[in-house]
């Protein structure tokens, strides 16, 4: 190993940032082996929205186009009260940043797969190994070439040294929690909720926009539509009540439909799917960390920098991310530890601005009570009216920082 650029890279995670990153390392000859801890690639996944600088990116991949042609066709955001009332409507954005309902809206799965198949045929050996994890990190520092590199044990028992290791496992990332210290959520910001995704049969009066009821009492529920002919519920409620999301599937599940008990159709429906229905329950939060690099050990996506699903702005910091971290692991001439140094000053101002959720977020979105459901029904209101909605005014308030970074052009890449 030397102090060269990077060459041989491991990479842990295949959902968003990982895939990503690997198509632009390989894309500049570097090679790459990929571990996942499921046993085959994640197609399943619910509804994420690509913007701005983003969306830049994809188009510098070469996917746009595809990542177009399978959007989930949400074409709105509608808000209704307790009773079923509409508050108010947001029809998708035409920007590229603004609206609850971004122009490119895509199932996760759909994303992860193009993602994944852009990286065949480029320069670089890609090696992917679901069902296998990282279990052992040791970055060897030392002072000459030949002991530069991480050592890496892996569960199935395979040792091997790499130039630098990335790892993207998400918010409460194991191997972050062995190389940075802490417990599994020592770097994360509780948001004070949880949401449960699941997939429910479509029904007829089931439309186009993203239904989003506020029900009181901290909770609300959501339907969306896809591109497979059924519709994404979730269930989101507040709750200061540690560790739910440790709970054994059904126990979780029961917790959630004692909460939604007599919230009305919408509510009962997704609850009642939980019977019969898979499901993913989460507890959200956000990646905060002073640095994303220890060594040659570095975080990517949702295990440095989580926004939360609230922010919209995840799944565009994964994508610019990888983008940015490949162009500086790849640069002529640039040691490891200045480009790991470069991708975090690059990026830092995005994800600040992404992670800075607005006033009172995750709250205003989930009323507690009668008063400050109509709060949000006169804030919904005033934005979705026509003179408000023909300057894009509300568009402009509600819109995520999505273009908060200066895009490097990273030519070596092209």
């Amino acid at each position: 190993m030397t102090t060269a650029r990077a060459s041989k890279v491991l990479i842990s995670g295949a959902s968003i940032a990982g895939p990503a990153l690997v198509h632009w390392l390989a894309r500049a000859g570097v090679d790459v082996t990929v571990v996942e801890r499921a046993p085959e690639l994640r197609e399943g996944g619910h509804n994420i929205d690509v913007r701005g600088a983003g969306r830049e990116v994809l188009r510098r991949m070469g996917l746009e186009e595809d990542v177009l042609a399978h959007t989930t066709g949400e074409e709105g955001t509608r808000f209704l009260d307790e009773r079923g009332r509409v508050l108010g409507e947001f029809p998708a954005s035409t920007s590229q940043t603004g609206g609850p309902t971004a122009e490119v809206e895509v199932l996760r799965g759909r994303l992860s797969r193009l993602l994944v198949d852009s990286c065949e045929g480029l320069p670089g050996r890609v090696q992917w190994r679901f069902g296998d994890q990282v279990a052992e990190v040791h970055d060897r520092l030392g002072g000459d070439d030949d002991a530069s590199g991480v050592d890496v044990v892996l569960a199935s028992g395979v040792r091997e040294r790499f130039d630098v290791v990335v790892v993207a496992e998400g918010l409460r990332s194991r191997t972050r929690q062995q190389v940075f210290g802490g417990d599994r959520s020592a770097h994360v910001k509780e948001l004070g909720a949880y949401c449960a995704y699941l997939t429910v049969p479509r029904e007829p009066t089931d439309d186009r926009y993203w239904t989003w009821q506020v029900l009181g009492r901290g909770r609300s529920a959501h339907l969306r539509p896809d591109d497979e002919g059924t519709t994404r519920g979730l269930l989101t409620f507040l709750s200061d009540v540690p560790g739910l999301d440790e709970l054994e599937p059904r126990a979780a599940a029961l917790v959630v439909q004692r909460l939604y008990a007599g919230t009305g159709p919408i509510g009962e429906r997704l609850t009642a799917a939980l019977d019969t229905e898979p499901f993913y329950f989460e507890a959200l939060g956000q990646a905060v960390l002073p640095r994303w690099s220890k060594g040659r050990v570095v975080l990517a996506g949702d295990a440095a920098h989580c926004a939360s699903p609230v922010s919209g702005m995840s799944t565009t910091l994964a994508l610019v991310g990888a983008y940015v971290l490949a162009g500086e692991l790849t640069r002529p001439g640039a040691p490891v530890p200045q480009a790991l140094e470069a991708y975090e000053r690059t990026l830092r101002p995005l994800v600040d601005a992404a992670q800075k959720l607005p006033p009172g977020t995750p709250r205003i979105g989930n009323p507690r009570h009668t008063a400050e459901i109509r709060v949000l029904g006169a804030l919904v209101s005033a934005a979705s009216s026509r003179p408000v909605q023909r300057l894009r005014l509300g568009e402009r308030l509600i819109s995520p920082p999505a273009d908060a970074v200066d895009l490097p052009e990273h030519a070596h890449l092209r």
